[in-house]
């Protein structure tokens, strides 16, 4: 690769990651061409973009957007997973992650502050927004329901005092 190509590419990731406020490190060592297809096309589902790149140039990316926190993590195969939203895309690579024990989790970057492998896989198997609405509703309809209980017990009361 010439140095204008290097150039080109580290200006090109530099762009990217302008755009993506949300940034996870992984080892996709082990993954095979369909298993990568597959995890690739997980993420543009989910709004996310899987860009692996040389560790140096990757470096001088990051740098480019004074983001320091993830340079010590671009060691060996580096995969970077670039999204807006860190929920669908840490919730995409926690699933593949545990279906085929690939890419592994190095680190992250959410919203411009760094996180660990574990935050990204909680993070990951937090609910998705109907699942955690139909809680909330849930839980609004048992309050409900218990006040609704506690005033016929009260009606009950007051009915057996009269009859007695």
């Amino acid at each position: 690769m010439s140095r204008a190509e290097r150039q080109a590419e580290v200006e090109a990731l530099t762009a990217s990651l302008k755009t993506a406020p949300s940034i996870y490190v992984t080892d996709f060592a082990g993954l095979d061409v369909a298993k990568m297809t597959e995890f690739r096309r997980r993420l543009r589902g989910a709004g996310a973009r899987y860009v692996v790149v040389k560790n140096t140039l990757a470096d001088r990316a990051l740098q480019a957007n004074t983001v320091t926190a993830l340079s010590e993590f671009l060691a060996g195969p580096t995969g970077l997973v670039l999204t807006a939203d860190p929920l669908p895309a840490a919730k995409v690579l926690t699933e593949f992650a545990r279906e085929h024990k690939l890419p592994t989790i190095k680190a992250g970057l959410v919203d411009g502050a760094p996180v660990t492998s574990q935050y990204i896989e909680r993070l990951g198997s937090i609910p998705d927004r109907p699942t955690l609405l139909a809680m909330v509703a849930g839980s609004l309809n048992n309050i409900l329901a218990s006040f609704a209980g506690c005033l016929e017990a009260l009606r009950d009361q007051r009915s057996a005092a009269a009859n007695a």
